[in-house]
């Protein structure tokens, strides 16, 4: 069903949209040690991801994998769910 290559980013983040056809939005977090005082910042982005069949919802732990580009802004392939 999803792309097993070894090529392009991962990430693993939150479904927090399931609203539109073949599509979810995840929610990505990550920590990030400042250089200068050492404080841990947490940067949040958005990604629309394909997942064909809308099998995903709302909550569950998933990783997305970068992928050629399947339409405007989908760069990403849901690979597996996380528990």
């Amino acid at each position: 069903m999803a792309e097993t290559k070894t090529k392009g980013k991962k990430f693993s983040g939150v479904v927090i949209s399931d609203k539109m056809k073949d599509t979810v939005v995840v929610l990505v977090r990550r920590y990030v040690r400042h250089p200068r005082y050492g404080k841990y910042i947490e940067y949040r982005k958005k990604y629309k991801a394909h997942d064909p069949g809308n099998v995903r919802k709302v909550g569950e732990k998933v990783v997305i994998q970068e992928t050629k580009p399947i339409s405007k802004h989908k760069h990403f392939v849901v690979i597996q769910e996380t528990q």
